[in-house]
């Protein structure tokens, strides 16, 4: 009987963790009845995996373990089913999402059915160690409350860092060298219309992403992580483009001395505020991650050029 309760608390909090974890948010995905039913199923059977392997392991049933590799399996499918359906989509979008950030929203989708399964795990584990020396309803509670403490902590190890942690955001003038779009010393673009160069100076704003060290100046040179910041940007501000007006499409330049880059947007809402917080919070995409400081050469290369 105790085995019974415990499986059932723990698919029960494993399931919760993964509802959790699925919320739609400025990214816009998923944002679909289908993908919560497909989602929150996976994450289901993963909690069912997770709170029967300790009951199954006390019963030297060792064969259980194969269907802890099937699920392994199935996860992996899901981050392959993301990541083509996100790739399907990219061509509808006005600023695309890219490669790397396309396939680090499908790497987060494949991981939270493991949390899913290690929170339904642990919930397992406190149930039944609880269940040995007090009554069923004191196990429950107490494997709910670890469900509860996995669920937060779990959570806490997914958060990643965001270009504010690794980067300087202010914001930089917007001006023309002749038909040259500049931010600040950077050039961006050569705009030939006079009426699109008014327009920018009127509404458009400029950024100057600066980074903190080495590390984080290799990190902000990955092409895929400066046109997550481009994507994420336009999604939450809007911007006053549509398709043939290249001239409007948000851009980042890199500075080739310091390996600031600087961008300029012609936002929907101009506000410049917003615009700093919302490339400060763009996550930093684990592909596009380096760290040169850790090798000898690249912290010979730092002292050196210091």
């Amino acid at each position: 009987m105790a085995e019974i309760t415990s499986i059932f608390t723990a698919t029960v909090m494993g399931f919760l963790a993964r509802l959790y974890m699925l919320r739609t948010d400025y990214r816009q995905y998923p944002s679909y009845p289908q993908g919560y039913v497909i989602h929150l199923s996976i994450g289901l059977m993963a909690s069912f995996l997770g709170a029967v392997a300790v009951p199954a392991l006390l019963a030297k049933n060792y064969e259980a373990a194969t269907f802890l590799a099937l699920a392994a399996t199935q996860f992996r499918e899901v981050r392959k089913i993301e990541r083509e359906t996100l790739s399907s989509l990219e061509p509808l979008e006005l600023i695309p999402r890219g490669n790397a950030y396309i396939e680090g929203i499908a790497r987060v989708f494949e991981a939270r059915n493991y949390l899913a399964g290690g929170t339904a795990l642990f919930t397992s584990i406190v149930c039944l160690g609880l269940s040995r020396y007090w009554p069923p309803s004191t196990a429950v509670i107490g494997g709910a409350a670890g469900g509860f403490l996995a669920t937060w902590f779990l959570n806490r190890m997914m958060v990643g860092l965001k270009i504010g942690d690794i980067a300087h955001v202010r914001s930089a003038a917007v001006h023309f060298d002749g038909p040259y779009l500049m931010v600040d010393d950077v050039v961006i673009m050569n705009v030939g219309l006079e009426e699109s160069r008014k327009r920018i100076l009127q509404e458009g704003i400029g950024v100057m992403i600066e980074p903190m060290d080495p590390d984080s100046k290799a990190t902000l040179a990955n092409l895929g992580q400066r046109q997550a910041i481009l994507h994420d940007v336009s999604s939450l501000l809007g911007i006053q483009v549509d398709v043939g007006e290249p001239e409007f499409v948000p851009l980042l330049r890199r500075h080739s001395k310091t390996g600031a880059l600087a961008m300029v947007i012609v936002p929907a809402e101009k506000n410049t505020e917003a615009l700093l917080e919302a490339v400060r919070r763009t996550p930093v995409l684990e592909a596009s991650i380096r760290r040169p400081l850790a090798a000898r050469a690249g912290r010979l290369a730092d002292s050196h050029r210091e």
